[in-house]
């Protein structure tokens, strides 16, 4: 990018490019003189040819000489032909080609079968633009995503508000009997949490967004945390009558390079999200330690409805959801699978999902064992 506030960079620019026409000029004057050049010369030949065959009187060695002079042309001929076809050919479509990139056209590819400098050369212009067009459609992805996300925020934060204003109001207002004020209080609880989790899960994607999320990692046994975690979870889960059942695989102490507020994290977005698509009654959520060759794997499965197959490939991406209507359930944002997988993966584990309507979910967490 060029500043334009600086004469210098200005400058820098304008010469660069002023040389690189400079050089395009001479190209094409020397790719000119090589074609108009050849057939002129073979009309010089052929006239020096018939003169010396009109005046001299020894015809044969002038046959000889002849055959000579046009062996030698032949073989200009197809030298040149060749030059044209193996090197001013493929140049001229490489310059057509950035052209057409500069023209902001991602799609252009330069066809060459030569198998030379050149050809690499052509192999490496068509692996840029590739890259170019890529990085392109991502770019623009992004920015409908980004463009989205406002939009859901926007939606999600005005839903709870617009109702903590009503309860709010009403309260004050007096008009609440007093069977009701208790009622009220907790909806406007339950609000508040479901706002400061936005907020939380906002802050923190934008932070994993941008690179600046710091980690603190150890080496940590995986049974010990995992027991500690899922006890923590299975008191919050009876609280909303959900059964969580735990089973420890692992036979021996297996250490993770962990940082376990982030881990902590991810478990809990995967878990809020089988609430928010899980049944209101009879909800079981089942996590399995194991070990897998030189990785400990924790799966998280549930009973819920399932993901269909059409969107299953689609859920650990940034700003997607499943639904796009607002569900009830308040302990879920959107953005919790998302940022499991960011956080997994700065682990150097891998987070993956397989489901089927009707017969659950399952997550499978993979983390490299610590050396």
């Amino acid at each position: 990018m060029i500043d334009l506030r600086r004469p210098e960079e200005c400058c820098d620019f304008f010469e660069k490019f002023e040389r690189h026409r400079m050089y395009h000029r001479e190209f094409h004057r020397m790719h000119k003189s090589v074609k108009y050049f050849q057939p002129f010369a073979l009309l010089f030949n052929l006239l020096i040819l018939y003169l010396l065959f009109k005046m001299a009187d020894i015809k044969g060695i002038v046959l000889f000489i002849a055959a000579l002079l046009i062996v030698r042309e032949v073989m200009q001929v197809l030298f040149l032909l060749r030059l044209q076809k193996r090197v001013f050919k493929p140049i001229e479509d490489l310059k057509n080609g950035v052209e057409e990139i500069a023209r902001g056209n991602y799609d252009v590819r330069v066809e060459c079968h030569m198998r030379n400098e050149i050809g690499l050369l052509v192999t490496s212009f068509n692996e840029m633009a590739r890259k170019l067009g890529e990085s392109e459609r991502i770019k623009s992805e992004y920015e409908e995503n980004r463009k989205a996300l406002i939009v859901n925020i926007s939606h999600d934060l005005k839903t709870p508000i617009t109702s903590l204003q009503g309860y709010v109001e009403a309260i004050l207002d007096g008009d609440v009997p007093p069977e009701n004020k208790d009622k009220y209080l907790q909806i406007i609880h339950r609000n508040i949490i479901y706002v400061n989790r936005l907020i939380d899960d906002l802050f923190l994607f934008s932070k994993l967004d941008m690179q600046k999320l710091s980690f603190q990692f150890a080496s940590v046994p995986i049974g010990a945390f995992m027991a500690d975690l899922m006890e923590e979870f299975r008191f919050e889960l009876e609280e909303r009558q959900v059964r969580l059942e735990y089973t420890d695989r692992t036979e021996q102490v297996l250490p993770v390079r962990l940082d376990g507020k982030r881990m902590h994290q991810a478990i809990r977005n995967i878990i809020s999200n089988a609430l928010k698509y899980g049944p209101e009654e009879g909800l079981v959520i089942k996590a399995v330690l194991s070990k897998q060759g030189d990785s400990a794997c924790i799966e998280l499965s549930d009973n819920g409805p399932g993901i269909p197959a059409d969107k299953l490939p689609h859920i650990f991406e940034r700003f997607y959801r499943i639904d796009n209507e607002r569900t009830k359930d308040l302990s879920s944002t959107g953005l919790g699978l998302a940022i499991a997988r960011e956080l997994v993966e700065a682990h150097g584990g891998k987070i993956t999902a397989a489901s089927e309507e009707g017969k659950g979910t399952c997550f499978t967490i993979t983390l490299p064992l610590a050396g």
